[in-house]
């Protein structure tokens, strides 16, 4: 199995060690995997090109629209070297940060079950209510710190910038902070404001960078919002071609399961039904099927 991990990084002030993380990942957990890296480094001028070491190089990147952007130059190094990879893994120099346990979970057996198939692997994050943005009603998506996914997906998806406007969304004002008719619903304001500015989406979980929203910190919050839909509509726009949203732990408990009875994997069921089979972190089924997407 040939594994191409695309890793951004702004620099290396805040996450000095993200390369050494995602290595000994691979090879802890994946240690028969062919594995190659590319870093991304968004500081740097997008001409730049380093060799870091076997299979490792390093290349500036755009940050126009920080990680998503930067993955495009990385595939964009890469061109048809693309085809000889079974896998592609999207991460950033943050994937450490957060809730990080469903990353022990990665490993050959889980990667194989998929394998071949339209399906994308990483942590499912979800709101408590679907919400609407720019005329699609979602409420899961993949976080894209640490993701999976066959390279045919990535051709089929064409730019991962989903989202690159943004005068249709703010409105300039840190009071108001979006445009009355902003294509996106009340719900999904209010999270994306609790998100950054308050106390969470209400599953008693709070972003480690949070800020007061005032006209010297609106520029950073607009960023912020624009990559966190570029997030969520990274998802959508998977879904929308046929590709799976697999959960990382899901996987890996039917890993355990099928390689105990010699099965292979069979329909992907829903992120909800994968968020209640989970071995670990499951989530009570009555706090995702009482509000259907």
């Amino acid at each position: 199995m040939r594994v191409l991990t695309l890793l951004v990084r702004h620099g290396t002030d805040r996450f000095p060690n993200a390369i050494d993380d995602v290595a000994g990942l691979f090879a802890r957990q994946m240690p028969d995997v062919e594995w190659d890296l590319v870093v991304i480094d968004n500081k740097l001028p997008e001409d730049c090109e380093q060799t870091l070491g076997p299979h490792r190089t390093l290349i500036g990147g755009s940050n126009a629209m920080r990680e998503f952007s930067a993955w495009q130059s990385g595939l964009a190094f890469i061109g048809q070297r693309l085809d000889g990879y079974d896998f592609v893994n999207l991460t950033t120099e943050a994937f450490r940060a957060l809730y990080t346990a469903y990353l022990d979970r990665f490993n050959t057996a889980m990667l194989r079950l998929v394998s071949c198939r339209g399906a994308a692997v990483g942590h499912v994050d979800y709101y408590n209510e679907p919400v609407r943005l720019f005329g699609r009603q979602s409420q899961a998506w993949l976080r894209t710190s640490f993701v999976v996914l066959p390279p045919a997906e990535l051709k089929m998806l064409g730019p991962l910038v989903s989202v690159t406007e943004s005068s249709e969304i703010f409105s300039g004002e840190p009071e108001a902070p979006f445009r009355p008719d902003a294509p996106l619903s009340e719900r999904c304001r209010e999270y994306l404001l609790g998100w950054l500015t308050g106390d969470g989406t209400g599953q008693g979980v709070e972003w480690h960078s949070r800020f007061a929203l005032s006209q010297e910190t609106l520029p950073q919050f607009q960023n912020k919002v624009i990559s966190i839909l570029n997030e969520h509509m990274f998802s959508v726009r998977l879904r929308a071609q046929g590709c799976a949203m697999v959960d990382a732990t899901w996987l890996a408990t039917c890993a355990g399961k099928l390689g105990r009875d010699g099965r292979s994997l069979g329909p992907i069921p829903s992120w909800r039904r994968q968020l209640t089979e989970r071995d670990t972190a499951a989530v009570p089924r009555n706090v995702l099927f009482d509000s259907l997407r």
